[in-house]
Order: structure tokens, then sequence, then C-alpha cells
């Protein structure tokens, strides 16, 4: 049987084609507004230590008369967290915290975690950076 080169090449990019796709889809941060940092602080709920993202969620303290927020904090894989320090017991439900995130876009209670403090402790911790465009303030390689 004689197969067209030209064909199978198109159908093993092809074939590459739909199993990357979902991956860069993956690995966007569109959904956060990198430009602004905000300032929370409040207790642990939980840290769900999982892939492809650990997430942090934090009951925020209530500001100018709202009520307390549940936020949902992502930030970057297990193995990427541990390489910067972080186990699974770096935060633990009661822990009192104050972190710097970059909200969602929408509004909603919801971000990337930057930065935080444990405030019982002093200790700080960074977390990963999301895929996303450089913001203003970083140098132009290009120049």
């Amino acid at each position: 049987m004689n197969q067209n080169p030209f064909k199978v090449f198109a159908l093993v990019v092809l074939a590459l084609g739909l199993v990357a796709a979902p991956i860069f889809a993956h690995h966007s941060a569109a959904m956060y507004d990198t430009s602004k940092k905000i300032t929370l602080e409040g207790v642990v709920k939980e840290l769900a230590w999982t892939n492809p993202h650990v997430v942090l969620t934090i009951i925020a303290n209530a500001k100018d008369g709202q009520p307390a927020q549940t936020w949902s904090l992502e930030t970057t894989s297990p193995g990427n967290l541990t390489r910067l320090g972080w186990t699974k017991r770096t935060f633990k439900a009661g822990d009192k915290v104050k972190v710097l995130v970059s909200p969602l876009r929408n509004g909603k209670p919801g971000a990337w975690f930057v930065s935080g403090v444990l405030l019982d402790t002093g200790k700080e911790v960074v977390g990963g950076l999301p895929t996303v465009e450089p913001d203003d303030d970083e140098p132009d390689h290009k120049k």
C-alpha cells in the first residue's frame, strides 16, 4: 500500500494540533487583570493542593460596611509551588493571612495569587506567575 507522504504529514500535524490546543487554552490567565494588584486580609478556609492549579480559599475581612466574602485564589501547579518552597501545609484552615492578588476582570471575588504573609508567623510566600502578556512596566526586550 503506497501512501502519499504529504497526506501522512498533514494528518500528523492535524492530530498534534488537536492534542495541543487544549493545553494552550488551559494556560491562559486572561480572566485576571494582572495590571491591578489588591490586598486582602482574612482567614484561610482551605488550600486545595491539586493539579493543574492549587487554589487557596480565604474569607476576606469586610471592608467599607460590606460583608466578609469568600475569595478563591488560583496559583500555579503543586510542582511549581514546591520549587518555590510551598507544601500542602503552607496554609492551613484558620491561618490569618494578608495576600496580594490580581483580581478577576469580571469583579467577582476571585483572583490570581501573587504573594502573601502568614500574619501569625510573619512567613512570606510567593506564588507562581500566570501566563499573560507583559505588563507595561516590564522591560521590552525587543528594543
